[in-house]
Order: structure tokens, then C-alpha cells, then sequence
């Protein structure tokens, strides 16, 4: 049996591997066009290891003097960290007060929050576009940030009190023994202990507001309050007077930060799922 476990093992390899490969392709050709030198992508001179790196693609696709794209990143780094604050921290309270309080309808009421994730976007768009207008947040970066410090999300509500509630009872009632409030007690003990979980938050929080492109277009009607996301799209709708190697240096640029925030926190990441997930 121990040669059949070792083909089997092999060959379990030999798969994982040929996916990975597939799945590296698209990313590999981004890398490669965006350091080749400008026309030689389609006009037959493109090779897979090019002559020599263009690394002037870079400069020249973010100092594209339409495109500012300093600018595109500051409003999406603003954007960003605001909503992974908010979301990871009124998420942890809410979780909290689902978890560790009791009150009459708790349940139902985490079951209401539960039923929202069943509601698409795109139906509460146009009540949240005109609850913003009302305010006078169109064309700002209020509206893709300032619901984040209301409640985080139902999805990390509800991944954040299934790591609360495997905390132990009598770790919570040795904090309150020693003073702690309900928000000492949040604070000081339930927080530290919940790192995994919280990254996990932060981490899909990221990903998804720095990917964010349809809020954005939604809200911001100025060049100069675009993200990322809109910017980038908006240099790709000029691609007839943008070479191909500045857009794919372009696209480069604003991929490269979720990729090194997952591999910086890809242990955290990795144990809140398994640890939340399992007990």
C-alpha cells in the first residue's frame, strides 16, 4: 500500500501544481506586459522574456498628466483604512453584544441581521443614493466610508460572534471580578484575544473596498475624488491613446498592495478562518 500512497501523493501534486500554473498565467502575462518595452505586444515582437525591462512603463502610466493617479490613491488608501476601522471595530461590537448579552429578541434579531445578507446591493442602491443626496455627500468620499461604523456587515457580525462565543464564560467573569465593565471587558480582554478573527475581518474588508468600482461610480462624479478602481477603469477606456504596457504597469501598481496585505497576514487570516470555523 505505501507505493499506491505514494503515486496517489504524486499525482496530487502533479494536479495542485498544473492548476496553480493555470491559475498564474493571467498574472504572469500582467507582470511581463507591464515591463516590456511600448508596441511590442501585438505587433509580433512580443516575447515572454522581453529584450529588456521597460520600468519606464510605470512612471509613465502614474504621471499620466489626465490621470492623476497620486491622487486615485490617496482617496482609495482614505477610503480604505476608514472602512476597515469601522467595519472591524463596529462589527467586534455588535458581535459582542450578540455573543455575551442577553436581552429578549437577541436571537430574532441576529436572525434579522442574518436575513440582510440575502439582500443584493444593488437593491438598496438607489435609497442609499438618495438618503446621500439628502445629505449633501454626493461627489465625496463620505458615502464609501461613513457606513462602515455602522454595524461592519452582517457576514462579519456573524463570523466575529462565533469566535466570541468560544471565549470562555469564566475568563469574562474573572475580568468583571476584577472591575471591568461590559466595555473593559470588550476592550481588554475579548479584543486581544479575538486577533485572528479581527484580521480576518480586515483583510476581507480590504480586498473588497480597495476593489471596490461600483460605489464609487455610484457616488463620485469628479476626476480628482476617484479611486483606484474608477481611475483605472478610466485610463482602460482611453486604451486606443494608452499603450497596452502603460495600462497593464497601471494595473500592476494597484494589485500589488492586496497581494502583499494577504501574504503579510496570510497566517492570521488562515487561523481565524479554521479557528472560527471549527470551534
Amino acid at each position: 500500500m505505501r507505493p499506491l500512497r505514494g503515486i496517489e501523493r504524486w499525482l496530487t501534486y502533479a494536479v495542485l501544481l498544473a492548476g496553480a500554473v493555470l491559475v498564474m498565467v493571467p498574472f504572469l502575462w500582467l507582470v511581463i506586459t507591464a515591463v516590456s518595452p511600448p508596441g511590442t505586444v501585438f505587433m509580433g515582437e512580443f516575447r515572454v522574456l522581453p529584450e529588456r525591462l521597460a520600468l519606464d512603463n510605470f512612471h509613465q502610466a502614474l504621471t499620466h498628466p489626465e490621470y492623476p493617479f497620486a491622487k486615485f490613491f490617496l482617496n482609495t488608501i482614505t477610503v480604505t483604512l476608514s472602512c476597515v476601522v469601522g467595519c472591524t471595530f463596529s462589527a467586534a461590537l455588535v458581535a459582542y453584544a450578540f455573543a455575551r448579552l442577553r436581552f429578549r429578541g437577541s436571537n430574532w434579531l441576529f436572525l434579522l441581521v442574518l436575513a440582510t445578507m440575502m439582500v443584493p446591493y444593488q437593491v438598496t442602491m438607489v435609497p442609499r443614493f438618495l438618503l446621500f443626496r439628502e445629505l449633501g455627500w454626493i461627489d465625496t468620499l463620505l458615502p464609501l466610508f461613513v457606513p462602515a461604523f455602522f454595524g461592519g456587515g452582517a457576514f462579519n457580525i456573524f463570523l466575529l460572534r462565533q469566535f466570541f462565543r468560544t471565549i470562555p464564560q469564566a475568563t469574562l467573569d474573572a475580568a468583571r471580578i476584577d472591575g471591568c465593565g461590559h466595555f473593559g471587558t470588550f476592550w481588554h480582554v475579548v479584543l486581544p484575544m479575538s486577533k485572528p478573527a479581527l484580521a480576518t475581518v480586515a483583510i476581507f474588508t480590504f480586498m473588497g473596498t480597495w476593489n471596490d468600482f461600483l460605489a464609487p461610480l455610484v457616488y463620485l462624479n469628479t476626476k480628482e475624488n476617484y479611486t483606484l478602481a474608477v481611475g483605472l477603469a478610466l485610463f482602460r477606456t482611453r486604451a486606443e491613446m494608452v499603450d497596452i504596457t502603460l495600462l497593464m504597469a497601471a494595473s500592476l501598481v494597484v494589485l500589488l498592495p492586496c497581494i502583499i496585505v494577504f501574504f503579510i497576514c496570510q497566517r492570521l487570516f488562515i487561523q481565524g478562518v479554521v479557528v472560527t470555523g471549527v470551534k
